[in-house]
């Protein structure tokens, strides 16, 4: 059986300031289970780049293996794409990144591929800072393979078979920031108002940038006594703050108290909400980021939201001084400059 997208669209969609419209950044309809959290994900990442108003040509997604690694398939049918083997997407996005800085990197990724087999990709790509966002689809169970228990599942929780989980859960956001992570967010798939934002601030963060967002899977692992479903997460959410993505403009100031919310006119006009954090939450401390984590760990609740940001972050293509353009455009004086060249490097290393 085929699936296609139907072509006709309303004529009068609302464009981005490139003259796209929100169709111009969606791909072929989704196979997935209906309600799969999967599929609210992928309409906020249309969401964010279409508001972003980035050119769907400028960017290049990479995805695993999984039910996660299958959605690119089903947003920005218009870019670059590459499904790779399990738990190996990291090394692809690096020598595509290496290759081509000019592209925006969308990688996807699940719990198993990231937090079982890719785990050790996961940690030098985030080591590394690659200049990438790097989306969890985490449902705490293996979906393709008939909803086995994974890495990120929590202890004790209890699978649609009824069997408990015996073993402790790797905490995505926690180990990315011990890995030197330089953005960090957690996020829900039923909550597009924070979700959106997190992504359109993940692309123009430069650097490594995480969203594990916790997504239910509606066949395997949405039973009222997982800790993954969409009946646990909405009971024991807790957010890091109110939020939106703010362009690079000329700066606004606003000045109040931590656990109070004002309210900021933006250059568009429109009103933006802010709720600032409490006392005891510092997103630009990696300490206090991860204190915030495991107190919330502990209470049984999940920290949605921005969690930390390093805002001097450099990225892998700053840290090695690469050439500033794509390989495919530099020419043959450049890649092959002569032996006398050679001769110099050579004694450079003695």
């Amino acid at each position: 059986m085929s699936y296609v997208t139907p072509e006709f669209r309303h004529p009068e969609l609302p464009v981005n300031d490139l003259g796209y419209t929100k169709a111009d950044y969606e791909g072929t309809i989704s196979t997935l289970c209906a309600g799969c959290g999967h599929d609210s994900i992928s309409g906020a990442i249309v969401k964010a780049v279409h508001e972003l108003s980035i050119e769907p040509h400028k960017i290049a997604k990479i995805s695993g293996i999984g039910c996660s690694s299958k959605t690119p398939n089903y947003f920005l049918g218009k870019s670059h794409g590459f499904n790779s083997v399990h738990g190996r997407m990291p090394s692809v996005a690096t020598g595509a990144n290496m290759a081509n800085r000019d592209l925006t990197y969308l990688a996807v990724s699940g719990d198993g591929d990231t937090a079982s087999i890719g785990l050790g990709q996961f940690a030098h790509a985030i080591r590394r800072n690659l200049n990438m966002v790097y989306i969890v689809m985490n449902n705490g169970c293996y979906g393709l393979t008939k909803g086995q228990d994974s890495a990120t599942a929590d202890e004790r929780s209890v699978n649609k078979k009824g069997d408990l989980n015996p073993f402790g859960a790797i905490g995505l956001c926690a180990a990315a920031l011990s890995f030197g992570a330089s953005f960090v967010a957690s996020s829900f798939s039923g909550d597009r108002e924070q979700l959106v934002p997190l992504i359109k601030a993940a692309i123009v963060h430069h650097g490594f940038a995480l969203i594990d967002v916790i997504s239910p899977c509606v066949t395997f692992n949405n039973n009222t006594e997982s800790t993954k479903s969409y009946e646990f997460v909405r009971q024991h959410a807790a957010a890091t703050g109110t939020m939106d993505f703010v362009p690079m403009r000329q700066e606004i100031k606003a000045h109040y108290h931590p656990g109070t919310s004002n309210e900021v006119t933006m250059h568009d006009g429109s009103v933006l909400h802010l709720h600032k954090l409490a006392e005891g939450l510092d997103p630009f401390d990696r300490i206090s980021a991860m204190a915030a984590l495991q107190r919330y760990r502990d209470a049984g609740k999940v920290l949605t939201g921005l969690i930390y940001l390093d805002r001097d972050s450099e990225d892998l293509h700053q840290t090695l001084d690469t050439v500033p353009r794509p390989l495919n455009q530099l020419g043959p004086e450049e890649l092959c400059p002569g032996s006398k060249v050679l001769e110099n490097i050579n004694a450079s290393l003695r």
